[in-house]
């Protein structure tokens, strides 16, 4: 058995996301276009001698602006995952979790699903625990809605709250600048305010992501594909993130082919023709607002040893 096992997990962006009314257990159903993206987590795993799990942040963290205030104790989400994996196997071994964060923290693109992903498929390797992608996207699921699509990774329809997947084949890349803000937002508190601003209003449950969109998104058409993607969770992050609005249309007026708020937000993801095109992009939101940029593609591989 391997003393230390590296698996990495992609963050993802929802360039489709329809929101219905919330449910009675407080989970809303969504219809989502989930990609992933360039941008990763990793987490190594190193066998401990006694039945401990315990969980460090690695230096080469950039996702972090204060190492002190990250959260390692009980509840972080790679912990759980590997409890989880051993409570479900019946193994009785310990295990030290070293995550390297790159994903915004609270930003929208699920990087804490992503660890979880990574811890799974880590651990998983670690122990010789053996279990099948579709076995481990199942333990995932009890974690957080997005874990499932960290594991498979490319794109990916998903509905329920998020968890019911039926992957996609992409022959094209698409490229995109990530605009990252310097704050998180609270994924339950925007799911709130989208509430609020709703209120009475009578809003369907949402049961297919619209098919021009994932015929566009197939086709790898750029001029049909920017006029079909939306969020329906803008309005209640710009609600509570009022700046966004200035960098949506920042972004747009560089160029863009379109601007989206990533998930819950606060990630901008804007959409651009091509490589060259997604540096430009990024250097006029650097250069004219100083914002933080990464510029990824999509789709990438899900969670996977390394």
């Amino acid at each position: 058995m391997n003393q230390t096992v590296v698996a990495r997990a992609p963050g993802k962006i929802n360039i489709y996301f329809r929101v219905g009314a919330p449910r009675e257990d407080g989970y809303h159903p969504v219809a989502s276009l989930y990609l992933a993206v360039s941008l990763f987590e990793d987490v190594a795993a190193t066998a401990r001698t006694d039945s401990r799990i315990t969980v460090g942040l690695n230096e080469a963290s950039t996702a972090v602006d204060d190492p002190e205030s990250f959260p390692l104790g009980e509840d972080n989400l790679v912990v759980r995952a590997a409890r989880l994996l051993a409570e479900h196997t019946g193994l009785e071994a310990g295990v030290h979790l070293d995550i390297t964060k790159r994903v915004p923290i609270a930003g929208g693109m699920g990087g804490g699903s992503a660890d979880a992903a990574a811890a799974l498929v880590a651990c998983n390797g670690l122990w010789g625990t053996g279990l099948t992608r579709e076995e481990l996207s199942r333990l995932g699921s009890r974690l957080g809605a997005d874990v499932p699509f960290a594991l498979s990774g490319g794109a990916a329809v998903g509905l329920g709250v998020g968890d019911e997947l039926s992957p996609l084949l992409l022959r094209s890349r698409t490229d995109w600048v990530l605009a990252l803000a310097s704050y998180g937002l609270s994924t339950p508190a925007v799911y709130q305010q989208l509430d609020i601003l709703r209120g009475d209003e009578a809003i369907e449950e949402p049961r297919a992501v619209d098919p021009q969109v994932v015929q566009a998104l197939v086709a790898h058409d750029l001029v049909l594909l920017p006029g079909l993607l939306g969020n329906d969770l803008t309005s209640a992050a710009v609600q509570l993130a009022p700046e966004l609005t200035a960098v949506l249309e920042m972004g747009r007026n560089a160029g863009a082919l379109t601007a989206l708020v990533s998930g819950s937000g606060p990630t901008i993801a804007l959409l651009a023709e091509d490589p060259s095109h997604a540096g430009e992009l990024a250097t006029v939101l650097i250069d004219e607002a100083g914002i933080d940029t990464h510029t990824v593609h999509g789709p990438v591989h899900g969670a996977h040893i390394i």
